[in-house]
């Protein structure tokens, strides 16, 4: 018999500790659900939402080549600049020449090719072009990215 009072005197001991077991267990639980929506679930940034048009006109530096024409049809008004935005062409990033700008409904955006850096693109109507930024019968796909989100805001089919 006293191997039996034994026993029940050991159980006694058990369910405290398997119950202090179990709330130190659910508080580190609720502990990292908590920090995670705190810490990892913030709104993905948004891209601005634009409708932007493309069509080949003369280069309006130099009329004997033509370039790429980008109208701002409307929607958000987009921050231009290397750091903001990329411009894709064919794949290959065009680069940005001009001070940080915004591209706003009803203005353009050029689209020009120097033979030795490639394409390049501008709010204003600078740059030189020494080759055509597109030749007849030739289909260019552009794409335009917003850098902070990596979302596309547009992507546009043009032909020569």
């Amino acid at each position: 018999m006293k191997a039996n009072r034994k026993f029940r005197a050991d159980e006694k001991a058990v369910s405290p500790v398997i119950g202090v077991i179990l709330m130190v267990a659910i508080t580190v639980i609720l502990a990292a659900i908590i920090a995670a929506f705190v810490f990892g679930m913030a709104p993905p940034a948004m891209a601005p939402q634009a409708s932007i048009r493309g069509t080949v006109v003369d280069n309006p530096v130099i009329p004997a080549h033509n370039a790429i024409r980008l109208e701002h049809q409307g929607g958000d008004t987009i921050t231009v600049s290397n750091a903001t935005l990329t411009v894709m062409v064919e794949g290959v990033v065009a680069t940005y020449d001009g001070p940080t700008q915004q591209f706003a409904t009803g203005q353009y955006a050029y689209i020009w090719n120097v033979n030795t850096t490639g394409y390049h693109y501008n709010v204003t109507t600078s740059g030189t072009s020494t080759a055509n930024a597109i030749t007849t019968g030739q289909s260019l796909n552009i794409k335009i990215i917003d850098v902070a989100s990596q979302q596309l805001i547009a992507d546009i089919s043009v032909r020569g």
